[in-house]
C-alpha cells in the first residue's frame, strides 16, 4: 500500500531508536502521525527485569522531540491469551516456540492494527527492518536492505490484509544510518541498546522464569550409548543445540569437547546429549513443518529456494518436497545444525519471503538406538 500523506498513520513506538526514527521519517514526509505505545506484559512490571516504565518514558520523550501525540494502550490480556498461553503449551510439549513470530501476527499486526483503525488511521507503521512491495495486486514481503538487521523471518505469518495496511519506513536504511539520524534529531534514545531475547522475559534468567509457570520433572541425561551422564530438571527447560546449563562436564570420555542437547524422549522423560558441535545427531537434512502461513505464492514441489530454520541462522539452499495449506516438507543441500521443533522454517525466493511453518520433526544423520531408548523413536523431538 502506497504512502498517503493525507491519511492518519499510527506508529507503534516501543521506546527504542528504530520506532522513534520511523515516526520521525513519516512526520518529515508530511504525514499525520500518532504514536501508540503497547503494553503487552504486566505480571511483574515492577521488578528489576521489566523495562516497561522506562520504555514508555523513552517513547513519550521521542514523541515530544518529533512533535507528535502519543498514547498508551494495554494489550496484556490479549497477549496472555494469544501468545503467552501458546508459549507455555509448546514448552510443556517439549518444543521451543518463537513467541516473537506469534506476537507479530496476533498483537502488533492484529490487535494493534484493529485499534489503530478504530482511531481513524488508514495505515500503521513500525520500526521493523523489512520491506513491502506491491506486485500484480498483491503485497510482497521483502528482506530489509540491511541484511544483518532483517526481520522478515519474524513477519512471515502476516496476511495480505495486514501487509496492505502496513509501512516499514526503515526497510531501505541500515542500522548505522538510523542511529545517525537519531543523534541528528536529538532523540534521547539514540544510543539505547537494542532489546534482546523474549520480550516478556527480558534479561532475567530464563529457567527461573519458566519454572514459575511449568513444573519441574527430573529425569536422566543419557549419552548415545545409553550411559547416564546426569539428571535434568525437566525436558521443558532445555532446547536442542543447548550447550550451557546442561550440567554435564566436558571431561566425560576424556575428549574435553562440550556436550549439547540433541534429543528429548518425552515418553521416557529422557534428555539425550552428545559430545561435539558437529555430532551427527545435531545435523539435519530434512524437516517436516505444520501450520504453514503463506504470505506469498504457494511454492511448487521441486522448487529450489532458501530457508532459515531459526532467526540467526544463515540461509540454506533447500528443495521443496511438499507444500500445501497444511504441511511443508523440505530437504537441504547441506545438513542443518540443531533444527528445533517449535521454531519456524521460513522460505525465501531471493529477496521475497514466501512464508513459513512450525517445525514438527527433523531427520538427522542418525538417531538413538531403539535398544537404548525406553520409547519408540516417534516420541523423540
Amino acid at each position: 500500500m502506497k504512502l498517503n500523506p493525507d491519511r492518519r498513520i499510527v506508529v507503534g513506538m516501543s521506546g527504542g531508536v528504530d520506532s522513534s526514527v520511523a515516526a520521525w521519517l513519516l512526520k518529515q514526509q508530511g504525514c499525520q502521525v500518532i504514536g501508540l505505545f503497547m503494553k503487552n506484559w504486566e505480571d511483574d512490571d515492577d521488578d528489576e527485569y521489566c523495562s516497561t516504565r522506562q520504555d514508555w518514558l523513552d517513547a513519550a520523550s521521542a514523541a515530544d522531540v518529533i512533535g507528535i501525540d502519543i498514547e498508551a494502550v494495554n494489550f496484556a490480556a490479549e497477549y496472555r491469551e494469544r501468545v503467552f498461553a501458546e508459549f507455555l503449551r509448546e514448552y510443556s510439549a517439549g518444543r521451543t516456540p518463537n513467541p516473537d513470530v506469534l506476537c507479530n501476527a496476533e498483537i502488533k499486526f492484529k490487535a494493534f492494527l484493529d485499534h489503530a483503525l478504530a482511531m481513524g488511521a488508514g495505515q500503521i507503521a513500525t520500526g521493523h527492518y523489512a520491506r513491502i512491495r506491491t506486485a500484480d495486486g498483491r503485497c510482497e514481503l521483502l528482506r530489509a536492505l540491511d541484511g544483518s538487521k532483517d526481520q522478515s523471518y519474524f513477519l512471515h505469518r502476516l496476511t495480505q490484509r495486514q501487509l496492505g495496511r502496513t509501512l516499514f519506513p526503515l526497510g531501505e536504511l541500515r542500522k548505522t544510518e538510523v542511529r545517525a539520524l537519531a543523534h541528528k534529531i536529538g532523540l534521547s534514545n539514540a544510543a539505547k541498546r537494542d532489546s534482546t531475547g523474549i520480550c516478556f522475559i527480558g534479561e532475567r534468567p530464563f529457567r527461573a522464569f519458566l519454572s514459575r509457570y511449568l513444573p519441574t520433572r527430573p529425569g536422566p541425561i543419557r549419552s548415545p550409548d545409553g550411559r547416564v551422564l546426569g539428571e535434568h530438571v525437566g525436558l521443558s527447560f532445555y532446547t536442542l543445540g543447548q550447550r550451557k546449563g546442561i550440567g554435564v562436564g566436558g571431561t566425560q570420555d576424556g575428549t574435553g569437547q562440550p556436550w549439547f542437547v540433541a534429543r528429548k524422549d518425552l515418553a521416557a522423560n529422557t534428555l539425550w546429549a552428545v559430545q561435539g558441535h558437529d555430532h551427527p545427531w545435531l545435523l539435519t537434512d530434512r524437516l517436516v513443518a505444520t501450520l504453514p502461513a503463506w504470505v506469498g505464492p504457494l511454492p511448487a514441489a521441486g522448487a529450489r529456494l532458501s530457508a532459515r530454520t531459526r532467526y540467526r541462522q544463515a540461509d540454506a539452499t533447500c528443495t521443496v518436497i511438499a507444500a500445501d495449506p497444511d504441511r511443508l516438507e523440505l530437504s537441504f543441500e547441506e545438513p542443518q545444525w540443531a533444527v528445533t521443533p517449535g521454531q519456524s522454517a521460513v522460505l525465501y525466493d531471493g529477496q521475497v519471503c514466501l512464508g513459513g511453518a512450525i517445525i514438527e520433526a527433523a531427520s538427522a544423520a542418525s538417531a538413538p538406538r531403539k535398544d537404548a531408548c525406553s520409547a519408540d523413536s516417534s516420541a523423540l523431538i
